[in-house]
């Protein structure tokens, strides 16, 4: 026994694009830019360095003092000297006073106020170390700057833009189609 059957075929649609690309184009012409820039104002005051040389020390020890040192240290030693012989003779006079005491007094004064004092010489002439003083004062300098702003100026320019759309355009490609058989 045979059984009718029913064939059927089918193909589907197929749908195609036709794609147009988008086009874009960008151009940015370049600012235009002015700086002007003024120099700074710069003022500077110096005050000169100061030496001092004080040599007062090292000519009074070479014997190079002026008049006014040497009448003061005369006037020193007068008295000093003055003041010394004070004291011995009124050293002589309590000893002269308790003569009648053993001892030979006036012999021994005598021989006292005969005897000079050795003199020592030595190198002489030559300044003690460290006698020349020096002082310095080293010289300031002030600078002021001022500083002067730049004048920026700039101009933008807009930028030229040329776009294209894109395109899509569906198209079939194979059309759909169904087959029915008998058999």
């Amino acid at each position: 026994m045979q059984i009718p059957q029913i064939r059927m075929e089918s193909t589907f649609i197929k749908l195609g694009l036709d794609i147009e690309k988008p086009n874009q184009q960008i151009e940015q012409p370049q600012a235009i830019q002015t700086i002007e820039q003024h120099q700074a104002v710069i003022t500077m005051e110096t005050t000169p360095g100061r030496l001092t040389i004080d040599q007062t020390k090292a000519r009074e020890d070479v014997d190079l003092k002026s008049i006014f040192r040497r009448t003061e240290d005369a006037a020193q030693s007068g008295y000093q000297d003055w003041m010394t012989g004070l004291a011995r003779r009124a050293q002589q006079g309590t000893q002269l006073r308790s003569i009648q005491y053993k001892g030979n007094t006036i012999a021994n004064q005598a021989k006292a106020n005969s005897a000079r004092e050795v003199k020592q010489f030595n190198i002489g002439w030559l300044p003690s170390p460290f006698s020349v003083r020096t002082d310095y004062q080293p010289s300031q300098l002030h600078i002021d700057v001022q500083v002067q702003k730049p004048n920026i100026q700039v101009q933008t320019q807009k930028a030229n833009i040329e776009y294209t759309p894109g395109k899509v355009t569906p198209f079939v490609a194979k059309q759909n189609s169904l087959t029915i058989d008998f058999e």
